[in-house]
């Protein structure tokens, strides 16, 4: 995640990503381990160090909250797939996710306004 640990924000997210894998019968400590990690977007060497501990752990999947953390955790594997969530440039960053908006849309959506 790139917040820190108490943002409120972050905390949302990890919580709708939790009910909804409940709604689809994914339940922490039964059928699915999640390991979080939180990093400050303005500290790169934390990003790192926590994509390395993230890596170590050999999970079955990651998934990634933005570009900083994205491409960190591209840096150290790429034998484990990593879903993003927001990145800038998802087809640059060879990995699965999706994006609110495709960059290219900001300029025809500030011209319409």
């Amino acid at each position: 995640m790139a917040f820190p640990e108490g943002d409120a924000e972050g905390q949302a997210f990890v919580a709708a990503f939790r009910d909804g894998l409940r709604q689809l019968g994914w339940f922490e400590g039964r059928n699915l381990q999640i390991d979080r990690r939180w990093a400050t977007p303005s500290d790169p060497e934390s990003i790192l160090r926590l994509a390395t501990e993230l890596v170590t752990l050999q999970p079955d999947l990651i998934l990634s909250h933005s570009t900083p953390t994205t491409a960190a955790l591209l840096k150290q594997t790429q034998s484990i797939p990593i879903i993003f969530a927001f990145v800038s440039d998802p087809l640059g960053s060879n990995a699965t996710g999706f994006i609110v908006m495709e960059p290219t849309m900001a300029s025809r959506m500030v011209a319409a306004a």
